[in-house]
């Protein structure tokens, strides 16, 4: 006789295993046959009573005016009946593919952590298509053995048809940052996965004759800015077409240690970008730009061309400048309350939601000590 000691529960062999996980799924199973029998059982109940009421009662066989009000009365609550349940189905598979749609789209462009070493991070994005959670923006943060990574994307056009680029984008990253000791490398890895992406979907929509040069694919190109952010606060940049960031200096710190203006708010600019992901090929040398030191209390404002390019009501561009710079001041460099000021202001501006995709991440270094490279003497501007 085995004896088992007390409070050790007992281990459930490969074959018990089996039979719990057939008596679930038998259990699931009668389940579905019950939840189907029920959808064809109402409607079915609903018509028989509409017919045995024309068929068998005697009420429904006169012809005088209260006799045809009653029929009219019985098949219209038929009807109704019959139209609650159809819709009340059709809201239940919504809200199941809405929950399958959310949690694809959460793995797509996944939630960012609130730090990554030592980089407070915060971001928000909108889709400008109705019910889609994710459009043609796209951005990530990962902390490397090279240093913090990030990635910030507009696809060509918005909403669901950019999905399918946005994942070939973001697909790359996340690998070749980890892979790659240099941001060009990154990139050309970007480039790759952008061209097997087009040739894929050319392949399918043209499978016989190619790329169609009317196609959208011929034209589908991804704007893309890649930083590196080092343990020193030394942050590197290559720019293939979009937006350069904002620089956001809070009051005093490190700031008025090295002698940088506080409370300021810089658009960063390096001359001409590299072309768009897509459009063109890149160039064999990919000079990296070095924008300078991140200090702490510092921090960086990127954003997609959605948030520049959103209009009120008499067509005036919304003024991004001006609401960082009221952002800046109220919440000096929070990332969460800089975003969300800038975003309550954009909202307000645009009446609702803007007509393009919208991305904001915001970076602000959270390290308490000035690099002592930088400390000695005064920083250049990023």
């Amino acid at each position: 006789m085995i004896r088992f000691k007390a409070g050790v529960p007992r281990r459930a062999g490969p074959r018990r295993n089996h039979l719990t996980l057939g008596r679930t799924r038998a259990r699931a199973r009668r389940r579905q046959r019950l939840r189907r029998l029920l959808a064809l059982g109402l409607p079915t109940a609903w018509g028989a009573v509409a017919i045995t009421y024309k068929l068998a009662c005697p009420l429904a066989q006169q012809n005088g005016l209260g006799a045809r009000i009653a029929t009219c009365a019985v098949f219209f609550a038929v009807g109704t009946g019959l139209m609650l349940h159809v819709r009340r189905g059709l809201l239940r598979e919504l809200r199941q593919i809405h929950r399958v749609a959310g949690a694809a789209q959460g793995v797509l462009l996944r939630p960012l952590p609130p730090s990554v070493d030592g980089l407070n991070v915060a971001a928000a994005q909108v889709s400008a298509d109705r019910g889609a959670r994710v459009g043609g923006d796209l951005y990530e943060v990962i902390g490397t053995e090279h240093g913090v990574r990030v990635v910030m994307g507009d696809v060509r056009g918005h909403g669901l048809a950019a999905i399918g680029t946005v994942a070939a984008v973001l697909g790359s990253f996340r690998e070749a940052v980890h892979d790659e000791p240099e941001l060009p490398g990154v990139l050309r890895k970007l480039e790759r996965a952008m061209a097997r992406h087009l040739r894929e979907r050319a392949k399918a929509e043209h499978p016989s004759s190619g790329l169609d040069p009317d196609s959208p694919v011929a034209e589908e190109f991804v704007t893309v800015l890649l930083l590196e952010i080092g343990r020193d606060g030394e942050v590197s940049a290559l720019n293939c077409g979009h937006p350069w960031p904002y620089l956001l200096r809070a009051d005093g710190g490190a700031a008025e240690a090295t002698g940088r203006e506080r409370g300021h708010v810089e658009h960063l600019g390096f001359g001409d970008p590299l072309p768009p992901l897509g459009a063109f090929p890149l160039p064999a040398e990919l000079p990296v730009v070095r924008c300078g030191p991140l200090l702490p209390g510092e921090a960086l404002f990127l954003y997609t061309d959605g948030v520049e390019d959103a209009r009120d009501s008499t067509g005036r561009f919304f003024p991004l400048p001006a609401a960082l710079t009221e952002a800046t001041r109220t919440h000096a460099t929070s990332p969460q309350e800089v975003l969300g000021s800038v975003f309550t202001q954009l909202l307000a501006h645009a009446d609702g939601l803007p007509t393009d995709d919208v991305a904001l991440l915001v970076l602000a270094n959270g390290r308490t000590q000035v690099p002592a490279s930088h400390r000695e003497q005064v920083a250049t501007p990023l």
